[in-house]
């Protein structure tokens, strides 16, 4: 059985984790982000030898992401989801994690697509503004507005939490 193109499996085998956390960021849906890094992996896969030396990454993620912005099918929940968290442990850190991260996606899923893929690319990834620039194909501008309004409306969705405590 052929592995493809020199490397390429081990390339797969090393980043995969990290694409798949950076689709599901994205997409907040793990079957959906599956689908997002196999098809980006697909469309990886015939320029292998072109990109292996250069910027394996940088291609992979603006691929991921042009998957992302173009995916014509959106993955509808099955069950309405609730807003409502239940009440927190009094201190069980596993369970606030979860939580916290759980509100991450919930709050990255009220952003428009553009706007999550720069909260992703800028905050999660720590690309610079002309880095996100150029994975997106737009201006640094661009990268800036969506930036901003994006802080903006997540920061309306927060709520302060008294200094010394968990949220």
């Amino acid at each position: 059985m052929d592995d493809g193109p020199e490397g390429f499996a081990e390339y797969v085998a090393a980043r995969q984790s990290a694409l798949l956390r950076s689709a599901w960021l994205l997409s907040g849906d793990w079957a959906h982000a599956e689908d997002l890094v196999q098809s980006a992996l697909v469309r990886m896969l015939p320029h292998w030898s072109r990109v292996r030396d250069d910027d394996p990454d940088g291609y992979a993620y603006r691929i991921l992401l042009n998957c992302y912005l173009s995916w014509w099918r959106r993955v509808r929940p099955r069950e309405p989801e609730s807003r409502e968290l239940p009440e927190l442990p009094v201190h069980d850190e596993g369970f606030v994690t979860v939580a916290l991260r759980d509100e991450l996606a919930q709050l990255l899923a009220t952003l428009p697509r553009r706007q999550r893929a720069v909260v992703v690319l800028r905050y999660y990834h720590d690309y610079s503004e002309a880095e996100t620039a150029v994975l997106l194909g737009c201006a640094i501008g661009t990268v800036k507005s969506q930036a901003a309004k994006a802080l903006a409306k997540l920061r309306g969705h927060l709520t302060p939490t008294p200094v010394g405590q968990a949220r």
